[in-house]
């Protein structure tokens, strides 16, 4: 990434004449994290904040302030059991603040004795966990009598008041910048401007009995800092007035984030810049590296887990960065500027980030697999004090400054997009949820942040990757085209490779709540494991009798204890029949008008046995629309044959010594199916459970392939993100 064109001045960033944080830039590997250096001057305060990892124990654990000694002893000075030294006795405070896990030390009247060697930390000694800060008060500058001080902030703007005397009201008026024992002219009354102000100073009276000119200087700058000399008039006659401007650079704000957790950093940089571009930057040396801006660019680094988020349209904007990563750690500026990049004399708002590696936040995964048409479960961490809060997850968007609408969430709220395809499964007590997506698509590939509406650090993002699928699908549901009828039985099942012999597996029926799992019985499960057949592991579901609020999608997995793996997906349409249930086929729309409709009464006959489903509702209709052209050919034909009954008497008697034998040799065939049917439903396990109306049994049932079934084609076992048979109890793949 290009480099943005400013530098900060002589990078003086942590140096000012008031106070000043300075931060460490080599980051020491103790959890406790605070200011290094700390500047102040004579007679004014100063107030340290100290951070902590966020555990019961250090909430309630003793904090201290100790000064360092030549010796190496760090003396007391004050703790949070109420010790306060003499030196301290009426100036200082030390304040616990276990909601931010911060404890905050202020200091009064400052004198130059209090320059030293300092720690802040906590144990019941001072050997416990710390952090080194360093004091320095110095004398405050002597200024000429009658001194008027200007303190403003770094890219801000001043306006100096000149007085005079009515002698001087229409003399030549001037601002000059003491450099040494010259006076360097900035601006005067004769619209002269000096180089280094050009465009951002600006020199005007006030009133209509001026006694007063004003000059504005825009966009302060770090040199713009100093003595000047406002005069009116010229020689002895005069009037002059002394002003010391001081430019401050912004102090940063510590930033203490965990490992694998998330912070947000809020910038407020005035409404003077509200209509500007805003950005994100971290500081590299001498220049700030662009992280974000409002104009759509990004740093690749946090690709898939930042976002810009403008707050109003008074300047405020929010930046939150999830995953947080060891190298993230850093000093960063937000500001504004109409390029989208740091300029000098523009406002900024600074901030020192801390990553503590002794993180609370489980370890969890930064990359999940899948292939098309296949599933992948994402393991979503949240504090587990808070079971009850809500969960979401939510998918990054890469446009503009990035946005994350939400796709699913734990009060049964679903995207219509995701219907069918998406359940989120709350996990109180280990503080986990998992979401699951199935009928993977490549547009699917992308970032996915895990939210919750309680503790905002434990937000989370992992990436989805989708591969083609290659090599025999480890899930497959059959039958797939086919329509239930209500009062009739409906059988799906489930074909699982051998890979899943020992796992749990289910059936359940998808609603915006979840997948609500329904009983079942796997005996092969409890065979020796040498004994699988690859062409006879099956589960199977039968409703019996369908009815119509049994319409919906349903959903085959597999899980590991409460680990969920791979499952499928297969839509259940049920319509009423009309005209006989029957298999509807490409064909049937196009049947040519002279076939015999004795003939298709014996197709609707052989089909109203059999319930079929449909793997995506979406497909009914274009079914409807084929049933439809078949009813009116059937009709149309119907009228053919009645229109010419008269003509064609002689033909009635061949036709029917040709049906009665066909019928005979039908009749035979429904006997010799419902004898097979019979035998066949013998060998299968039922359990039958009063509230339920739904039978799930284990049969050994051939091979998908070998009665024309359609092979998806799967995941390889290396890349399959449901692949339950790792050793280490993770069910998942680390980037």
């Amino acid at each position: 990434m290009a480099q943005p064109p400013w530098k900060p001045p002589a990078m003086r960033f942590f140096v000012a004449t008031t106070l000043l944080v300075i931060l460490p830039a080599v980051f020491t590997k103790s959890p406790i994290f605070g200011p290094q250096d700390v500047s102040s001057v004579v007679g004014t305060s100063v107030s340290i904040t100290c951070y902590y990892p966020a555990t019961s124990v250090n909430r309630h654990s003793r904090k201290y302030w100790c000064r360092q000694g030549a010796s190496g002893l760090c003396t007391t000075l004050i703790s949070s059991n109420g010790y306060v030294s003499k030196e301290y006795a009426d100036r200082a405070h030390l304040i616990n603040f276990p909601e931010n896990n911060t404890f905050m030390i202020n200091i009064e009247q400052l004198t130059q004795n209090d320059t030293g060697s300092y720690k802040c930390g906590l144990g019941t000694s001072n050997r416990g966990l710390f952090f080194e800060v360093s004091l320095e008060v110095s004398q405050a500058p002597d200024f000429p009598i009658d001194t008027h001080v200007y303190t403003k902030d770094l890219g801000r703007n001043v306006t100096i008041d000149c007085p005079f005397q009515k002698e001087n009201a229409h003399s030549k008026k001037s601002l000059c910048k003491k450099i040494g024992q010259t006076c360097e002219l900035v601006i005067d009354s004769t619209e002269y401007v000096n180089p280094k102000y050009k465009d951002r100073t600006r020199l005007s009276m006030k009133g209509t009995n001026p006694k007063l000119f004003n000059v504005d200087i825009n966009y302060l700058r770090l040199s713009d800092a100093g003595l000047y000399v406002c005069q009116a008039g010229e020689d002895s006659s005069a009037d002059r007035k002394n002003v010391d401007l001081q430019v401050l650079e912004p102090k940063p704000e510590l930033v203490y984030g965990d490992l694998r957790a998330s912070v947000a950093f809020d910038c407020d940089l005035g409404r003077e810049v509200a209509h500007e571009a805003k950005y994100l930057c971290r500081m590299n040396k001498e220049t700030c590296d662009l992280i974000i801006n409002t104009l759509g660019q990004r740093d690749p680094a946090f690709e898939g887990r930042i976002l810009l988020t403008r707050k109003d349209n008074n300047g405020r904007f929010s930046v939150l960065i999830t995953g947080l990563r060891k190298e993230d750690a850093g000093h960063y500026l937000c500001g504004a500027h109409s390029s989208g990049l740091p300029q000098e004399g523009w406002p900024i708002q600074a901030w020192q980030l801390f990553v503590n590696e002794e993180s609370t936040m489980p370890p969890s995964r930064s990359v999940v697999k899948g292939v098309t048409g296949g599933s992948v479960a994402i393991v979503c961490p949240y504090n587990p004090k808070e079971s009850n809060s809500l969960k979401y997850l939510c998918r990054w968007e890469a446009d503009g400054n990035g946005h994350c609408p939400v796709l699913v969430e734990s009060q049964g709220v679903v995207h219509e997009q995701y219907e069918g395809r998406l359940a989120l499964y709350d996990q109180p007590g280990n503080g986990t949820y998992t979401v699951i997506l199935n009928q993977l698509t490549p547009q699917d590939a992308g970032s996915y942040w895990c939210l919750t509406d309680g503790d905002s650090r434990w937000r989370s993002t992992v990436e989805l990757q989708v591969s083609e699928a290659t090599g025999t699908p480890n899930l497959e549901v059959t039958p797939q085209n086919v329509i239930a009828v209500p009062g009739q039985a409906l059988t799906l099942s489930c074909h699982y490779t051998c890979k899943y012999y020992s796992q749990e597996k289910y059936w359940c029926k998808w609603s915006n709540e979840g997948c609500h799992t329904l009983p079942s019985l796997d005996k092969a499960a409890r065979l020796p494991s040498v004994s699988c057949d690859p062409n006879n592991q099956v589960i199977s579901m039968t409703l019996n009798p369908v009815k119509k609020e049994d319409e919906g999608w349903y959903w085959c997995g597999v899980k590991k204890g409460q680990a969920y793996g791979e499952t499928t997906a297969i839509y259940v349409a049920v319509e009423e029949k009309t005209g006989g249930s029957r298999q509807v086929s490409p064909l049937d729309a196009n049947a040519p008008a002279n076939v015999a409709p004795e003939e298709e009464v014996v197709e609707s006959g052989v089909s109203e046995n059999e319930n079929k489903a449909i793997p995506n509702p979406n497909l009914l209709e274009e079914e409807r629309e084929i049933d439809g052209v078949g009813d009116q050919a059937q009709e149309n034909r119907a009228a053919v044959d009645a229109g010419s009954a008269d003509g064609h008497k002689g033909t009635s008697k061949v036709l029917f010594s040709t049906l009665v034998p066909l019928g005979l040799v039908l009749a035979v065939g429904a006997v010799a199916v419902w004898v097979a049917r019979v035998r066949h439903r013998k060998n299968v396990d039922r359990m039958s459970i009063s509230s339920y109306r739904t039978d799930i049994s284990m049969a050994d049932f051939k091979n998908p392939r070998d009665v024309g079934g359609n092979v998806n084609m799967g995941a390889s076992p290396d890349t399959q993100e449901t692949d339950l048979e790792r050793k280490d109890g993770m069910y998942f793949e680390n980037a």
